[in-house]
């Protein structure tokens, strides 16, 4: 499932009566505009990156890192897609795309079928996509997987055959101007890290919302930050 329905901003409005800012052009910019952004979390000030950077590792989780180096800059590692992904009722659904391994398709072979096109009539890339474990967040199964739908483990994949619900996010945003990834196969949870610690290097995890609701608790929030905006407090941001 690699859809391209565009969500207009009142759709945003997730987990209560909480509107999109206007002012965030980040979040805009990741939700609607599927434009690349950093994804810091709300805590420490940390960023999502792969575990893995190479295009060919699909058995790699995700960490949080507190230093941005050139290597993980260079390789676009500090960046992930937003990705819309159909729906769920009429909650819009997102995939999360990691920009470090992405693979530009090959031309289809004579008489096979295209692999899509995005809005600018360019093949859609092959991006590896956040993949939760079947059976998180239990003990030993609590990870999560960048890979492609077809590289990553039988566990990783959707059950009843299906290859995208592993991978399917309710993306809400929370009343302070951030966003929590809730995973459709287990609507209970929220993208957390282990044993709940914050810190350099931490591992991500799918993690119990014991807040009780969409909006989640503070440190398992993360501010969409366009690149641009990487020195910049979120709530200095109005442009």
């Amino acid at each position: 499932m690699y859809t391209q329905e565009r969500a207009t901003v009142s759709n945003l409005v997730v987990g209560g009566p909480v509107a999109v800012n206007s002012y965030d052009n980040a979040i805009v910019a990741a939700l609607v505009e599927n434009r690349p952004v950093m994804l810091v979390h709300a805590f420490n000030g940390g960023y999502l990156r792969p575990v893995e950077l190479k295009e060919e590792s699909h058995d790699k989780g995700v960490k949080l890192s507190t230093a941005l180096d050139p290597a993980t800059k260079e390789a676009k590692g500090h960046l992930w897609y937003i990705t819309p992904a159909g729906f769920f009722g009429q909650r819009p659904l997102y995939v999360l795309e990691s920009a470090a391994g992405q693979v530009s398709p090959k031309p289809p072979a004579a008489g096979a079928a295209d692999g899509g096109r995005g809005d600018d009539g360019a093949p859609k890339p092959r991006r590896r996509r956040v993949t939760v474990h079947q059976e998180a967040p239990k003990s030993t199964a609590d990870g999560v997987q960048v890979g492609l739908p077809d590289k990553v483990g039988d566990k990783w994949r959707g059950k009843n055959g299906a290859l995208e619900d592993t991978q399917l996010w309710i993306v809400t945003v929370t009343p302070w101007g951030g966003i929590t990834f809730v995973p459709i196969t287990h609507p209970d949870t929220i993208l957390g890290f282990k044993d709940h610690a914050v810190a350099a290097d931490s591992e991500v995890r799918v993690t119990y919302n014991w807040g009780g609701d969409f909006t989640g608790t503070v440190i398992n929030t993360f501010y969409p930050r366009l690149p641009s905006e990487w020195d910049v407090p979120y709530h200095h941001v109005f442009t």
